[in-house]
């Protein structure tokens, strides 16, 4: 899940304090980082008989130019992201991938410095034996879930919407998961890039 790295049309939090156009080249390079990892963790797989496809779900610009972007990260496939919260854009990218056929599903974002191709392995890895696994953020939202089944409320909450961006995103996403039944997997835990006292522990 990406945002196209355009001045003035991602990471307000940083352009608010470092510029519009120094925040857009963050977001570049943070996009390359998570596509080269995925694309690691991919070829990886092979060799430990985990086969999946890299889809790189934009938001921020037209069809014609997120297939540009694609471009340059063959063999990835570009879809939209398409409107509305968060959890709607989550959502709509795991039942796009259950009609495809799709057993299970990982979904990240993008701004992941830390992340590293051993994750996106250990993930697909734990969805063989279970349902649900989580990347808790140090923010207290979630940095990866993966999950077999369209299991829709976890992008809801158990109490209503998820105030999506808070410190209780984990908590009340593993709140609905226990409700339904499901034993979460917890991977690392990472921090995310989105404030300028974030950029102190990237190098």
């Amino acid at each position: 899940m990406a945002r196209w790295p355009a001045p003035g049309r991602c990471k307000l939090r940083l352009a608010a304090d470092l510029g519009r156009r120094r925040a857009a080249a963050i977001q570049a390079r943070l996009c390359r980082h998570g596509l080269s990892t995925a694309l690691r963790a991919q070829q990886q797989g092979l060799a430990h008989g985990l086969q999946f496809e890299l889809v790189l779900a934009v938001s921020g610009l037209g069809p014609r130019a997120a297939r540009r972007w694609g471009a340059h990260w063959p063999p990835a496939r570009v879809v939209a992201q398409g409107e509305g919260r968060l959890g709607t854009r989550l959502q709509r990218q795991v039942r796009r991938a259950q009609r495809e056929g799709s057993g299970a599903v990982v979904l990240i974002g993008s701004d992941l410095p830390h992340l590293a191709a051993s994750d996106l392995l250990a993930a697909f890895e734990a969805l063989q034996g279970r349902p649900l696994v989580l990347g808790p953020a140090v923010d207290g939202g979630y940095w990866l879930i993966g999950l077999r089944g369209s299991q829709p409320w976890l992008f809801c909450g158990s109490d209503g919407p998820i105030g999506w961006g808070g410190d209780q995103v984990l908590e009340r996403t593993r709140r609905a998961a226990s409700r339904c039944g499901l034993d979460p997997l917890l991977l690392r835990c990472q921090a995310d890039l989105d404030w300028p006292s974030d950029l102190a522990h990237w190098r």
